[in-house]
């Protein structure tokens, strides 16, 4: 599955929020931080930018793959 070249920071956020089991623990200047507690501690700082770039989208979700043993699509899907 391709990465969405038009994704918000916030967009990713609130998916990550509703089916990752992660939650938003503050704002700090244009980073959203959040947590998760599953399988083990994680934090995860997104930037709230107008659409993300490639490179750091790439990053995030290699981060929330190797974190949830998912794949990168499936982490996609839904959104």
């Amino acid at each position: 599955m391709k990465v969405p070249r038009d994704l918000y920071g916030r967009e990713l956020a609130d998916h990550l929020i509703r089916r990752w089991d992660y939650r938003e623990t503050h704002q700090t200047g244009s980073h959203i931080v959040l947590r998760t507690e599953l399988p083990s501690a994680q934090t995860l700082p997104i930037p709230a930018h107008k659409p993300m770039r490639i490179g750091t989208l790439t990053a995030i979700l290699r981060m929330v793959s190797e974190h949830k043993r998912a794949s990168r699509s499936e982490i996609l899907r839904g959104l």
